[in-house]
């Protein structure tokens, strides 16, 4: 009687968990992901080594460190990819209340590392950086709020998934971290639309941005500082954008050559925001429509299995976590050639940085566990009056 209304996936029952996965998992998706990774590693042998000889380690000292912690976030990935929508669901709650309180005591206990903003704990061999690991969390739970809003008789999920969204965007641009604020509204907006706001509501929502903006503008010289420098006719060739654009116009469409690249001797953050900027100078347009190309087909892969998603909360879910990992992706590359104002945002998986490497394969690990393939009809069979 199921498989009459349900349709579609055989279950083989007794199945090993390896052969299942593998059988249901986006074989493409996790292909691309593994080669952002290898390209990611391809990149810190070229941008680390500058920065390895100025703190006195050995050359390839955050390859080793970032070669370490992907592999750490690949298995975190794939572990999490196993587990069913349902354990992703307890595990993320419990990780967003982690990461939320290790938020609000950030002010107290955080450091800046020297970069004007208090976002990371030192553990002394390692930071870490609590925002990065409370998006997917976040994202999860808001999910679950909205698609349980949906039910009869159903709690306002709606209202408290937006007052979480607003206490996190407050928390974040405290520090600040703009950013990272951004992205945990957006990521919220799009799940909000997806589980059917009024095009109306979202147009105020992106008016009170604006104003929020205008606001954070007048009165944050740090928002303000980046405000300007993206604005500005001209670039100051000494300056983190100035040397991304410097480094982007040498490289051309096949780059000036493998180690030959000088903007890495430059940037203090080659191996982190600017990542894209020495993929660009040793290896030209060639790898950087390469690595747009990987991330625009997790994206549309992901969203094209979504959709045929019957579960309220996991096409929520889902569509919330591939929105903030493109747009984050989207951002990164956006800021070094000047389309977007300087965000301090990481490159998914191919930028160096524990936190986010880790935090990354948990959110994929997620999308994986969601997007795989189960026993259920499509979501069309519904609309055409199919299923009862």
């Amino acid at each position: 009687m199921t498989e009459m209304v349900y349709g579609a996936v055989p279950v083989r029952d007794g199945e090993p968990i390896l052969p299942k996965w593998w059988r249901t998992i986006d074989k493409w998706s996790v292909s691309c992901v593994l080669i952002l990774f290898g390209i990611g590693i391809l990149l810190g042998l070229a941008a680390s080594p500058p920065l390895a000889e100025k703190n006195g380690f050995q050359p390839f000292h955050y390859v080793q460190r970032q070669a370490f912690f992907g592999c750490l976030a690949l298995m975190t990935m794939m572990l999490t990819s196993m587990m069913s929508p349902q354990l992703v669901r307890r595990l993320a709650v419990v990780g967003f209340i982690a990461a939320f309180i290790s938020l609000l005591l950030l002010p107290f206990f955080g450091t800046d590392f020297g970069k004007g903003a208090v976002r990371w704990y030192s553990l002394g061999f390692a930071s870490l950086q609590p925002s990065e690991f409370l998006k997917p969390g976040f994202v999860v739970v808001a999910a679950w709020m909205m698609a349980a809003s949906q039910e009869i008789n159903g709690p306002p999920g709606m209202r408290m998934s937006f007052l979480l969204a607003i206490v996190i965007v407050a928390l974040l641009a405290l520090q600040p971290d703009f950013g990272q604020a951004c992205l945990v509204l957006f990521g919220w907006g799009v799940m909000y639309f997806v589980a059917g706001a009024p095009i109306l509501l979202l147009m105020v929502m992106a008016g009170l941005v604006v104003l929020a903006g205008s606001f954070a503008y007048s009165n944050s010289e740090h928002f303000a500082r980046r405000i300007d420098g993206f604005l500005s006719a001209d670039v100051d060739p000494n300056t983190q954008l100035g040397f991304a654009t410097n480094a982007i116009r040498e490289g051309g469409f096949f780059g000036v050559g493998v180690g030959e690249g000088e903007v890495k001797w430059s940037l203090p953050d080659a191996h982190t925001d600017f990542i894209i900027a020495v993929a660009a100078e040793e290896y030209g347009l060639v790898l950087v429509l390469c690595i747009i190309a990987l991330y625009a087909v997790i994206v549309l892969r992901s969203l094209t299995r979504l959709m045929r998603e019957r579960d309220p909360f996991i096409r929520l879910a889902g569509t919330g976590l591939i929105a903030i990992i493109g747009v984050q992706a989207m951002i990164n590359m956006g800021v070094a050639v000047r389309l977007l104002p300087a965000k301090g945002m990481t490159l998914p998986f191919v930028s160096y940085g524990g936190s986010s490497l880790i935090a990354t394969g948990i959110a994929v690990g997620m999308l994986f566990a969601f997007t795989r393939t189960r026993p259920q009809g499509a979501i069309g069979d519904i609309l055409r009056g199919r299923v009862g």
